[in-house]
């Protein structure tokens, strides 16, 4: 999750919070790629998740990273809770799990070098004190009380209110792990039309990525777990945000509906003051019930934009997030994806030219098709396999046309990073198919065999 923003003065005009988001258009030669991934740490001869502290903990991981590989340090209330190093950041998810947010780069080939080092780096460390990182979208085994909070006031004050507005929030916190890309765009009309293809498409990314079948130590039933717990949190601040879709939709439309999202916090001098349910339109006359007379700064206003959670979410960039956390081949893969659907306008416009006539039921339907059944589900008589086949295809021409070719000799360009989805695709076979074909097979329904078999 998001670490607190900073920089911008007092928001004076309402124009301010449009102009915010409109700030990020760029021109396309300066459009970059920004991956995030989250993976589960766990202690190697216990296979139980790893606390904040101790021997074999997630602090001794971050030391290790800076004192070894050269990571300054992110500290709140005097806890160790994140590092920095050339434009990246490690930061903790609530539970615990471990997420690089990526610099932002130029090319595929360049942000999957920064997972494999990152992941080398973790790796080096964790080896050493008998800790192992594996990517899933759902803690397959470990209870919500087995799963420790992190000391970050955010999360403290977001686990207390989850509960109160859906059902499935802190496991959402504590046991779910995503890999995202973050896209940029070059005008208002260019965000229009990426997102609503990156709404109209996520469920895509969730079927093809979709590996959480189990939770609580057996099958759940569902190919992404992940993506069922999402459907069924907090309905004011997730899914699939129909209006987006609508004639007037723009930058002023989504400062209506992010105005609309209740709020959890404000931070101030290193501290998360408690605003949960409150409402930022307060904030901007003065009348917050937590800072009384205060107004917000456009710091404040990055740092909500930072509590909606749709399936595609708007700030100074485009954050796709529907797909599970996975294997290291596949955290390159879905970069490659978005940025072939993305990044060339002959893509961009042959991928709205599929979606633009499903209307908001088609759309949640695919959403719950992909979460539910993966490549095996189906929409008015078409499948999820077919549907994925025509997009990746979208995609590969997209990354022809970027003609971004390796730098080490190689003669290949980024569609090679598409292979894993492909074979998938071809085989119809989604990583949570591959667990459970392992499950009921030469596991034997151990599913403690996971994590020997799928770390990192």
């Amino acid at each position: 999750m998001s670490i607190p923003q900073s920089g911008g003065g007092l928001i004076e005009r309402h124009e301010d919070l449009a102009e915010y988001l409109a700030s990020g258009c760029k021109p396309k030669e300066d459009w970059r790629i920004g991956t995030e991934h989250e993976k589960f740490g766990f202690i190697k001869d216990s296979h139980l998740p790893l606390p904040y502290e101790g021997e074999k903990s997630i602090l001794t991981v971050l030391e290790g990273l800076r004192d070894r590989f050269g990571w300054a340090e992110v500290r709140e209330a005097g806890h160790l809770i994140g590092l920095t190093k050339d434009g990246a950041n490690v930061s903790l998810e609530p539970g615990g799990a471990l997420e690089l947010s990526g610099a932002p780069v130029e090319t595929i080939h360049q942000t999957c070098d920064e997972v494999n080092e990152h992941l080398r780096e973790v790796k080096s460390i964790s080896d050493e004190i008998g800790v192992g990182f594996i990517g899933l979208g759902a803690a397959p085994i470990w209870t919500h009380d087995q799963m420790p909070l992190m000391p970050k006031g955010r999360y403290k004050l977001m686990d207390a209110y989850m509960g109160t507005v859906g059902t499935t929030g802190t496991s959402m916190m504590r046991r779910t792990c995503t890999v995202q890309v973050n896209l940029d765009f070059g005008s208002e009309a260019d965000m229009v039309q990426k997102m609503r293809v990156a709404i109209a498409l996520q469920p895509v990314a969730t079927a093809l990525f979709a590996n959480s079948p189990f939770f609580e130590g057996k099958p759940n039933g569902m190919k992404s777990y992940r993506s069922w717990v999402w459907r069924n949190m907090d309905s004011a601040r997730t899914g699939m945000i129909p209006f987006v879709f609508d004639e007037d939709f723009g930058f002023e439309r989504w400062v209506d509906y992010a105005l609309d999202v209740p709020m959890y916090f404000v931070y101030r001098d290193g501290q998360y003051i408690n605003a949960l349910g409150q409402s930022f339109r307060d904030f901007l006359k003065g009348e917050l019930p937590a800072l009384p007379g205060e107004k917000p700064t456009l710091s404040d206003w990055a740092d909500h934009l930072t509590t909606a959670f749709p399936e595609a979410r708007l700030k100074k960039f485009i954050e796709m997030r529907g797909a599970d956390g996975g294997p290291w081949r596949r955290l390159c893969a879905l970069p490659a994806l978005w940025v072939g659907l993305m990044y060339d306008q002959g893509a961009l416009d042959a991928a709205w030219d599929l979606v633009k006539g499903w209307d908001a039921e088609t759309r949640e339907a695919w959403r719950v098709a992909a979460g539910d059944n993966g490549l095996q589900g189906e929409v008015g008589g078409k499948s999820m396999r077919d549907l994925a086949a025509q997009v990746l295809e979208i995609a590969r021409e997209g990354l022809k046309a970027r003609a971004r070719p390796a730098l080490c000799g190689i003669e290949q360009d980024e569609r090679y990073f598409l292979h894993a989805l492909e074979e998938s695709v071809e085989a119809g076979m989604t990583p949570a198919d591959e667990l459970l074909a392992h499950y009921n097979g030469d596991w034997n329904g151990d599913l403690d065999k996971i994590y020997d078999a799928f770390s990192y």
